[in-house]
């Protein structure tokens, strides 16, 4: 690779100036066509040298977008958003680069500056729904719950076969217990949409809020059968037992679910919790040490939990801050 780059740039100094033009013009189509095909083909690596080499000879906007999104791809997040903000400034008009933007902000849980590349993205398209929908879930990361829900039904307005924007509604009209408009949205997605599985989670959640323990485990045990890889059915099954005091139950379903997936933390995490209480103190801490293991990012929200129930969870674990 070294030598197919040096070769590329050999002897420059020994061309006229319209000769150099026409030679970083040519080596430039070639890098950013080689780098188009090592991407297909899933050699990230050498389509980033491709596509840095081809910008050092020239800022192609269509090049940046596509070095952008393998960063995107490749998790290198902060690589990604300089280039998107240099596009950004280079054609500014351009809304696509401005949700690019919102979508590495959230991945980095930027929402501040997530929630000021989706108002100008609005400013661009006022009449799309991506760009409300984009603020909305910046406004979420940022607890403004209020906006949230305004900006999500404007997006609706916009576009009413929105259903992440649904979605996201019903998650948060159920996070400030306003279950009957909930339950109307519920409704709205269900009928068009029998066994989406989302929807019959949410729906699973509804009817626990509201004390209906049989039917929230129908809605969980419905997406189990419907998609028995579906994470979140069988954490909110296992919650609903927690809840219940049907620890065995509870467990039984964590079992499942690690069974299905072995890098799952919040199944270990809630099954160590189920253990805990059960009074199995050493599978509980077993279980714990694991999701730390896996997320520990969670170590916090672990220790609030376990500080709820009366005891500290680095106390379990036996660490010490």
């Amino acid at each position: 690779m070294a030598n197919f780059f040096k070769s590329l740039f050999s002897g420059k100094t020994e061309n006229s100036e319209e000769e150099q033009l026409k030679n970083d013009k040519k080596n430039f189509d070639i890098l950013k066509y080689d780098g188009l095909r090592a991407q297909r083909i899933g050699r990230a690596d050498y389509a980033v040298k491709c596509f840095t080499e081809a910008l050092a000879i020239e800022k192609d906007f269509e090049t940046m977008g596509y070095l952008s999104q393998l960063y995107i791809q490749t998790g290198e997040l902060d690589k990604a958003r300089e280039i998107l903000e240099e596009m950004a400034g280079i054609e500014p008009e351009v809304s696509s680069t401005f949700l690019t933007l919102t979508h590495v902000c959230y991945m980095l849980e930027d929402y501040t500056a997530m929630k000021e590349f989706a108002l100008k993205a609005i400013d661009i398209e006022k009449d799309k729904a991506m760009p409300l929908f984009q603020l909305a879930r910046a406004e979420r990361g940022l607890n403004d719950e209020i906006s949230t829900i305004a900006n999500l039904t404007k997006a609706l307005i916009l576009k009413e076969d929105y259903t992440e924007a649904r979605l996201m509604r019903i998650e948060v009209l159920l996070d400030m217990n306003q279950y009957e408009e909930a339950q109307k949205d519920l409704e709205v997605i269900l009928e068009q949409s029998p066994d989406e599985e989302t929807a019959l989670v949410l729906q699973g959640k509804l009817f626990d809020a509201t004390g209906k323990g049989t039917e929230a485990e129908e809605s969980y045990r419905k997406v189990t059968i419907l998609n028995p890889f579906n994470e979140q059915a069988y954490l909110a099954l296992g919650k609903l037992y927690i809840s219940q005091k049907n620890l065995s139950a509870a467990i039984e379903v964590f079992d499942e679910a690690i069974e299905i997936n072995p890098n799952f933390a919040s199944a270990y995490h809630e099954r160590g919790r189920a253990k805990l209480l059960n009074g199995d103190k050493e599978g509980s801490v077993e279980d714990m040490k694991k999701a730390l293991e896996l997320a520990p990012k969670e170590a916090e929200a672990l220790n609030g939990q376990f500080e709820n129930q009366g005891e500290k969870f680095d106390n379990i674990l036996g660490f010490v801050h």
